[in-house]
């Protein structure tokens, strides 16, 4: 980044656009990596313990084509978070993949895992079909990554307020083309011959919402538990001190 002159302003404008920047490059990669592997984990899971598949590869196909190119692509139009400036500058040496996104990253992973096994055998359990069960997976995949997207966008603050939970233009345009395509891959009888999927009753349905709920609640309770441990922890003078 280059300034163009020595004013104060400018120097304050450009530290937190940069900010804004790299904070949305953190919230890209936190978003992307546990979303992904979390699909590569449960098919991983699945063939080392011999389990019947819980997802297609032609599914997990339409899940990565359908999210990563609409949910995924929203973080980057993100507005900074109110508390941008007022944190204290990062060390030039700190990588991008701090402690807690790398303990974020395999967190979600494993909660996307128990989800996707957890529905898949309460569907099977059930006496489904495995195409039936199958279309409970993919949705579920989908409205957990849609929740998560809402968790992901406030690194630093809480996501249960009405800024978080209406969120912004982009976020509303990304989310509404991903539930219309789902639609259509559920209930459209050309999207069901292509992808083996199955029209879902209004139980189903209930229930993988209630799944993407559930995710956001534990997410915002850990984010909590994260940011009053941060608070709890000596600071390096204090340490020094003692």
């Amino acid at each position: 980044m280059v300034l163009a002159d020595d004013n104060f302003a400018s120097i304050v404008a450009a530290a937190h656009e940069g900010r804004t920047v790299y904070d949305n490059l953190k919230k890209v990669i936190a978003w992307t990596l546990p979303t992904n592997g979390g699909e590569a984990l449960a098919i991983i899971a699945a063939m080392l313990l011999g389990l019947t598949l819980p997802i297609t590869p032609v599914q997990i196909l339409w899940v990565n084509m359908i999210t990563a190119a609409t949910l995924g692509l929203t973080l980057a139009f993100e507005p900074p978070e109110h508390d941008v400036m007022h944190r204290p500058p990062r060390r030039p040496d700190e990588p991008i993949l701090s402690g807690f996104l790398v303990w974020r990253i395999v967190f979600v992973s494993i909660l996307f895992v128990i989800a996707v096994f957890g529905v898949f055998e309460w569907a099977i359990r059930r006496g489904l079909p495995i195409e039936e069960a199958r279309t409970i997976v993919v949705n579920t995949l989908v409205v957990l990554e849609i929740f998560y997207l809402f968790s992901v966008r406030f690194l630093h603050a809480p996501s249960l307020t009405w800024q978080g939970i209406l969120g912004t233009r982009p976020v509303v345009i990304g989310v509404g083309a991903v539930v219309l395509a789902q639609l259509a891959f559920t209930y459209l009888p050309p999207m069901q011959a292509l992808f083996h999927t199955r029209a879902l009753a209004p139980l189903d349905g209930a229930v993988v919402v209630a799944t993407g709920v559930v995710l956001l609640f534990i997410l915002e309770g850990e984010k909590g538990l994260v940011a009053r441990a941060g608070r709890l922890k000596p600071s390096p003078t204090q340490r020094r001190s003692g």
